[in-house]
């Protein structure tokens, strides 16, 4: 994965910057944030090492290494985060976490929210930056991409008075985006003629036309504890950041099973998955079959850089999803290494877009199966006997259609079964 349009042009951007200013590390913590917007990064690491500080950025959901800071340097770069989240410089034995309300007067450089943790390891801090888009940059339901199948069936889905609609998927694949999309278009349905509330951990969005809520575990005040209390306010729909534990599952499905729609995700690595996972949570097959609306499982995948294929859609790739001799990025570099492609970076990809499956509880076929505890993998089977479309058929569909690369897909979902 080539790193060198990265590294180059941050080092250039660095030159602008004198070591001897007594102004140099805030305005080289200042630079890196800029210039992390500009690459379009969703998060900063800054990794100590035993000879400096590591610096990548996380690009389309993938680390690339930019440059590393020597000498005394490294924990002042950390300090200066500290500072600006407000968190205390004079604990570095403790994990911390904090964030940054206003970064520059450049707003539109520097525009959203900006969240910092820190960490301690072996040669010193850790410190993470997430970089939040702006909030008017959260996308409503029909804006996310989702496939046309899937997007009708939310819209539909949402309508619903009662229930649990659970999104699910692992760190990264976009849940949090498209439950807060579910949020907005719940508001532009119902306006003020529906209580709509949440209860998250952390929130990350503000929402106008939600009450939302964060949890305290510190005090007592966990999912659990808030969704029993959160009932006790007469809301319409209730949205639970996650599912993390069974004491959880039980109160969201308890609050679907009395009258509530409830919106939550869930780490799985598919739908089907995640109605197993469910039913080890101790959630009772039947509980599910009558009040899961709907599993949705979702992944982002990088989109091919349209200025880098210059192939045929198809060529780059195999039909089967099996770990690729060779990269698209490498190959491209090889062959004309003194081009740098200014919109991707050298990477080869460029954003990213979003598939997913959705699994239909409520099926008749699916629903027995459910009532009968059939293992996860004759559930699969099933639910595509009843017209499911997995998440490897549109991945490959994706592939075919040079929408991305078989690498991309391998990277995603794992070697094809």
């Amino acid at each position: 994965m080539p790193h060198d349009s990265l590294a180059a042009e941050f080092s250039d951007a660095m030159r602008s910057l004198r070591d001897s200013d007594a102004e140099y590390v805030p305005q080289l913590v200042d630079l890196m944030l800029r210039q992390a917007r500009e690459f379009r990064a969703s998060d900063v690491h800054l990794v100590p090492q035993q000879t400096g500080l590591k610096m990548q950025l996380r690009i389309d959901g993938v680390l690339h290494h930019v440059t590393t800071f020597d000498g005394d340097i490294c924990p002042r770069i950390v300090a200066r985060l500290k500072v600006m989240a407000g968190l205390l410089t004079y604990r570095t034995d403790v994990p911390q976490e904090g964030r940054i309300a206003n970064i520059a007067s450049d707003a539109e450089q520097l525009a959203g929210e900006v969240r910092v943790t820190t960490f301690p390891t072996l040669f010193g801090e850790k410190a993470a930056v997430r970089l939040f888009a702006d909030s008017d940059h959260y996308q409503r339901l029909h804006k996310l991409g989702l496939p046309d199948d899937i997007e009708t069936a939310m819209g539909n889905l949402l309508q619903a008075t009662s229930g649990v609609i659970l999104l699910t998927g692992p760190s990264g694949s976009g849940k949090t985006t498209t439950v807060y999309a579910c949020l907005r278009e719940l508001v532009r349905l119902h306006g003020d003629g529906k209580g709509l509330m949440s209860l998250e951990d952390p929130i990350e969005v503000v929402v106008p036309g939600v009450t939302q809520s964060q949890v305290r575990p510190n005090v007592g005040f966990d999912l659990a504890t808030g969704i029993k209390s959160m009932m006790r306010q007469d809301p319409d729909v209730i949205m639970v950041g996650e599912i993390r534990d069974p004491e959880t599952a039980k109160c969201a499905f308890q609050a679907a099973l009395t009258g509530h729609l409830v919106l939550t995700t869930f780490h799985a690595g598919s739908a089907v998955e995640a109605v197993t996972r469910l039913l080890e949570m101790g959630i009772e097959p039947y509980l599910i079959s009558s009040t899961l609306r709907a599993v949705v499982c979702q992944r982002l995948f990088r989109k091919t850089c349209p200025h880098c294929s210059d192939q045929p859609a198809g060529e780059k790739n195999s039909a089967e999803f099996e770990k690729p001799t060779g990269s698209a990025d490498n190959s491209a570099a090889d062959e004309t290494p003194s081009i740098r492609c200014r919109t991707c970076g050298d990477i080869g990809y460029h954003g990213r877009f979003v598939t997913a499956e959705l699994l239909d509880p409520n099926r008749s076929e699916i629903s027995q199966a459910l009532l009968e505890r059939v293992d996860a993998n004759r559930l699969e089977s099933i639910a595509k006997e009843c017209g499911t479309v997995t998440l490897h058929d549109r991945a490959r569909a994706a592939v075919q259609t040079g929408q991305t690369y078989s690498e991309e897909v391998f990277r995603v979902l794992g070697r094809s079964v």
